[in-house]
């Protein structure tokens, strides 16, 4: 990418938050002034094990170039161990995202408890400015990817 592209190239994040500690990091960061890029789009989750691999998926499709996950650290986690869940979940969602060709600069998971919105900030500006980095996503729009059924997936006797 050209230095020309890449000053025009604003990326849009989407970032998913934990209710109990990162949403209320970044809420603690407005608070006190601390700035960020607007770049993000947080949604709030009440608890980042309860992200769905399929809203990255949709969240790339509809045009994000990068998306944050954020959550407790690990052991302080509103729901006892979801967190962990969240790590799992998240390390084999990477590799089956780097498996279909998607850089892995473009996924990031970060741990930030309600006290650390400074921390939070400063890692929602340094993802801009990774994503910045690399460039636009081109994925195709969600409607145009074949959804995947059931049945492609069952195995069907035949008789």
């Amino acid at each position: 990418m050209t230095e020309e592209t890449s000053s025009q190239f604003e990326p849009i994040i989407v970032g998913f938050t934990c209710n109990w500690c990162s949403y209320r990091a970044a809420d603690s960061a407005g608070l006190a002034r601390i700035k960020y890029p607007p770049n993000i789009r947080l949604i709030r989750l009440m608890c980042s094990g309860r992200l769905d691999p399929q809203f990255v998926l949709k969240a790339f499709a509809e045009g994000a170039d990068g998306v944050m996950v954020t959550g407790c650290h690990p052991g302080d986690c509103h729901y006892s161990d979801q967190n962990y869940k969240t790590l799992r979940r998240f390390k084999l969602l990477d590799r089956t995202l780097q498996q279909r060709g998607l850089e892995p600069e473009r996924i990031k998971l970060v741990w930030a408890s309600a006290a650390e919105g400074m921390i939070l900030a400063d890692e929602i500006t340094q993802f801009v400015d990774e994503i910045r980095s690399v460039g636009p996503l081109n994925w195709p729009k969600w409607e145009e990817v074949s959804p995947i059924k059931i049945e492609d997936l069952a195995v069907v006797e035949k008789e």
